[in-house]
C-alpha cells in the first residue's frame, strides 16, 4: 500500500541520498534551514512524526523558568482559524495521536497516525506550530493547573530530595531550574510573553523533523515543503544556548520532611553528550543502577536490607550533565545507608571493572538500546534527537560503536574523573536528617 500523498518534491528542495547504515534513512535541509529526516518503513501502516524545536529550557532565567513547558501546552489550544476543542476532534476522529512537550535541550510535537491519515494530521500539527492563538481563558486555566501540581510536587520526597540537589549541583546554570516554573515566574506570565518566545524561537532554521513509517521519502520532502516551505527565517540568527561557567552551592543540604522515610542522594557532575566520556559513564550508569541485578540493587538492598529502592541517573545532555545515585531507607537507616552509597561510587574510583562486569553491562545497555527503538514513534524520537543535540543521523551506530569499544581503563578514568567530591541531599525526619555527619572523603571535600 503506498501512502495517499506522492507529489513529487520541487527542485528547491532535493532529497539527499541515503545516510548511515539504513538504505531508508534520508536527510534535507530546506532553503529557510529546516531539516527533514525520512526513515521509511513499509511493514507497519502507521507512521510517527516528531517537529523538534532546538530549543528548551536551557535558554530560561530565573524570571521566565516554564515558559518553554507552558508555551508549548497552549500550541494545542487553539490557532487563528481552530478552537481548542476543533483540534481535538480532528485528532481524535481519526484515532490519532497528537502532544507536545518541553525538556532541558528541546520542546517537539509529537503525532503518530495511520498512513492514510498522515498528510491531515500533519498539516494540522504545522498550523498547531506555526498559527497559536493563545487563547486568555486557556492562558489563565493552563496557570491554575500548572500551580496545582506544583504545588502537589511538594509531596513527592524524591522530587522534592532531587530539585534540591539539583539547584546545588547547577547553582546559576539554567540546568538548575524548574522545568515546570516556579509559582512567581508562572503568576508573572502574559500573554505577550508566549507571543513573543514564540516568535524568538519556533522558526524553520531552528526546526527538526522527523517521520519513520509508512511513507516514501519523496513524498515526504513533498509534503513538509507544501505545508513549511514558505516559512521565512528572521533576520536574526536562531537562539542558541550559551551555557554560563557553573557556580554551584553547597554539596550538603539537609531537607527536614515528615516522612516515613529517608531519600539519600549523591549527585557528580558528569560529562556532556559530546565528551569522549559518556559512553564510559553510560556504562558506569548501568552497572550501578539499572535492574535488579545492578551493583547497587544487590550490595544494598538484597545484602544489606538498606534500601526500600535504590538507582541511579544519568541524563544525556548537551551541557554537563549530572551522576545521581540515590536510595530510599527507613530514616534509622540514614547515616548507613549514605555511607555505603558513597563507598559503592567511590570503589569504582580505585577497583576497575572487571571483565564480566564490564561485558553485562555493555550487554544490558545495547540490549536496552535496541529495545528502545523498536516502534516507529521511537526511531522518530531517536533521530530527532540526535540532530537537535548536534551529533547527526549517524550516532544511531556510533553510540553503539563507542559502547562496544569501552575498556575497563576507560570507565576506571571516568570513575576518577568524575565520582570525587559528591553533592548529598538528604530528606528525612528532621530528628534523623539533621543529625548525620558529612562524609569524610579524605581529598580536602567537605
Amino acid at each position: 500500500m503506498s501512502p495517499p500523498f506522492s507529489t513529487p518534491p520541487s527542485p528547491s528542495a532535493p532529497v539527499t541520498p541515503s545516510l548511515g547504515h539504513s538504505p531508508g534513512l534520508h536527510r534535507t535541509v530546506f532553503p529557510n534551514g529546516l531539516t527533514l529526516v525520512v526513515l521509511e518503513n513499509p511493514l507497519a501502516d502507521i507512521v510517527s512524526a516528531r517537529l523538534f524545536i532546538a530549543s528548551g529550557h536551557s535558554l530560561e532565567t530565573p524570571a521566565n523558568t516554564g515558559l518553554m513547558s507552558f508555551l508549548m501546552t497552549l500550541l494545542t489550544r487553539g490557532t487563528s482559524q481552530l478552537s481548542a476543542a476543533a483540534i481535538a476532534e480532528t485528532v481524535e476522529s481519526v484515532g490519532a495521536q497528537l502532544s507536545t512537550d518541553a525538556a532541558a535541550d528541546y520542546s517537539v510535537v509529537s503525532l503518530k497516525t495511520v498512513s492514510a491519515d498522515f498528510e491531515a494530521i500533519f498539516t494540522l500539527a504545522t498550523e498547531v506550530l506555526r498559527d497559536p492563538s493563545f487563547p486568555e481563558a486557556e492562558i489563565e486555566l493552563e496557570r491554575r493547573l500548572t500551580l496545582q501540581y506544583l504545588r502537589s510536587l511538594q509531596e513527592q520526597p524524591f522530587t522534592v530530595a532531587f530539585n534540591q540537589l539539583r539547584q546545588q549541583m547547577y547553582g546559576n546554570h539554567p540546568y538548575a531550574l524548574p522545568g515546570l516554573g516556579s509559582e512567581t515566574s508562572l503568576a508573572a506570565l502574559q500573554r505577550s510573553d508566549l507571543v513573543a518566545w514564540h516568535r524568538q524561537q519556533v522558526r524553520p532554521d531552528n526546526l527538526v523533523i522527523t517521520m519513520v513509517g509508512h511513507l516514501r521519502p519523496e513524498a515526504a520532502v513533498a509534503l513538509v515543503e507544501r505545508t513549511l516551505g514558505d516559512w521565512s527565517c528572521p533576520e536574526s540568527p536562531p537562539p542558541r544556548v550559551n551555557f554560563p561557567p557553573i557556580t554551584p552551592g553547597h554539596p550538603w543540604t539537609v531537607v527536614p520532611q515528615a516522612t516515613k522515610q529517608a531519600v539519600v542522594m549523591l549527585g557528580y557532575g558528569a560529562a556532556s553528550v559530546q565528551d569522549p566520556s559518556f559512553a564510559p559513564l553510560k556504562l558506569l550508569n548501568t552497572h550501578l543502577g539499572n535492574g535488579l541485578s545492578s551493583r547497587l540493587f544487590v550490595e544494598l538492598r538484597e545484602k544489606r536490607g538498606l534500601a526500600y529502592d535504590v538507582s541511579a541517573l544519568y541524563p544525556t545532555r548537551l551541557g554537563r550533565s549530572q551522576f545521581v545515585a540515590y536510595l530510599g531507607t527507613a530514616p534509622e537507616n540514614t547515616a548507613t545507608a549514605l555511607q555505603g552509597l558513597h563507598q559503592e561510587l567511590d570503589r569504582l574510583r580505585h577497583h576497575p571493572l572487571s571483565p564480566a562486569e564490564l561485558q553485562a553491562a555493555k550487554n544490558k545497555l545495547l540490549g536496552q538500546y535496541a529495545l528502545g527503538k523498536q516502534t516507529n514513534a521511537q526511531m522518530a524520537q531517536l533521530l530527532g534527537w540526535y540532530e537537535v543535540l548536534g551529533l547527526g543521523i549517524g550516532y544511531d551506530q556510533a553510540f553503539q560503536e563507542q559502547v562496544s569499544a569501552v575498556t575497563a581503563a576507560d570507565t576506571s578514568a571516568a570513575a576518577q574523573a568524575f565520582f570525587e567530591d559528591p553533592f548529598v541531599t538528604l530528606l528525612g525526619p528532621e530528628a534523623v536528617v539533621s543529625g548525620v555527619q558529612p562524609i569524610d572523603t579524605g581529598e580536602g571535600g567537605w
